[in-house]
């Protein structure tokens, strides 16, 4: 169709954080946990683009404007003896859904992990999301429903950090 957005996907950039920071909120504000986010462009920077970067990012355009973005990171699979990727974040904004952006991240990062010989490509999906969910089976991917997440954050983490007692949930 001649109204279609050339679409391009590309590596972020230092310069980026701004619009990374966006897209998050956006998909904070999506999953109704806008009051989550404690990232900032400073902390984006330091973890993304500094000494030790923790995760990467691909950021999808539209005509040259951010359309949505992946935030990706490698984990290790010890029965695979392998890397695996894993998919922290997928985003398409709003205007730009339908399009077919989110597949081609999926596509993109499916890629990678098999050129960096990985052995699985993970992600997780809030269980209410069922477009996404429907989205994600469409690819062929497979819940993993006999596994849960754990998970210690804030003042817990601080004190298993601090070899302390766990308070009761």
């Amino acid at each position: 169709m001649p109204n279609d957005p050339d679409v391009r996907l590309r590596p972020a950039r230092p310069d980026d954080v701004p619009t990374i920071l966006a897209l998050i909120r956006g998909l904070a504000e999506y999953e109704k946990l806008a009051h989550e986010v404690e990232a900032d462009e400073a902390r984006l920077a330091d973890t993304l683009f500094g000494e030790r970067p923790g995760a990467e990012v691909v950021i999808a355009e539209a005509d040259g404007e951010p359309a949505g973005f992946a935030l990706f990171f490698h984990n290790y699979s010890t029965f695979l003896a392998r890397p695996g990727l894993y998919l922290e974040d997928l985003f398409v904004q709003p205007r730009f859904r339908g399009l077919g952006i989110g597949r081609r991240l999926m596509v993109h990062l499916a890629r990678l992990a098999v050129e960096r010989g990985c052995g699985r490509f993970e992600w997780s999906v809030l269980d209410w999301n069922a477009p996404a969910i429907g989205f994600y089976r469409s690819l062929g991917a497979v819940g993993m429903d006999e596994w849960t997440v754990q998970r210690v954050t804030g003042d817990a983490l601080r004190r298993l950090a601090a070899g302390g007692a766990p308070t009761a949930p």
